[in-house]
């Protein structure tokens, strides 16, 4: 429970003993020493947990919006000298806007922006088109095993049917199941 809440109902019941003291307190003398000593602690209490309280960190201040059109400029500095145009250039390096890489248009007319053509790769002579690797083909195969197989000497589907799954177990670190299922698959690749 909270201490502030604690502290409340602390000066609830000294006021409320100040009421009954004013109610039941016959002598005029006591009764204003249990009153006056029963309010100072109920105001006491009230004060101490209004201090406890726990306190809203951060409220919510609305500051004013500035867009980036509105938003003020520096104004770049006015230099005679070469030398200190130079150097007020390179203190304001992140202030000073990125030159555009195209002029702008003199025409009405928007231009389209077009992308530059890739560069493909000529096709191999012969009119075929050499095949990938295919031993990515076979299921549980793919670029980094083709590549530990390739480094193993077997190159493709018909290398790998014939390869012993014992030894690709041994040389790669996997299960002599895996090996097999890869075997098996290139055979069936393979046909």
């Amino acid at each position: 429970m909270r201490l502030d809440y604690i502290l409340y109902a602390l000066a609830l019941v000294f006021f409320m003993m100040t009421a009954v003291s004013l109610a039941l307190v016959a002598e005029q003398g006591q009764r204003d020493l249990w009153v006056v000593s029963t309010v100072v602690l109920a105001v006491f209490s009230a004060g101490l947990g209004y201090y406890k309280r726990p306190k809203i960190e951060g409220k919510a201040q609305t500051l004013p919006t500035v867009t980036p059109a509105t938003m003020p400029q520096p104004e770049p500095a006015k230099v005679d000298d070469a030398h200190e145009a130079e150097a007020v250039r390179v203190e304001n390096v992140g202030r000073v806007s990125e030159t555009p890489m195209l002029p702008p248009s003199v025409s009405s007319v928007p231009m389209p922006v077009v992308a530059p053509m890739p560069v493909l790769p000529a096709a191999p002579s012969g009119g075929q088109v050499a095949p990938a690797n295919d031993l990515k083909k076979v299921k549980g195969i793919g670029e980094k095993r083709a590549a530990q197989l390739g480094a193993l000497g077997i190159n493709n589907v018909d290398d790998l049917a014939v390869a012993s799954a014992e030894e690709l177990a041994a040389k790669l670190g996997v299960s002599r199941k895996v090996a097999e299922k890869w075997v098996l698959g290139a055979k069936e690749l393979a046909g």
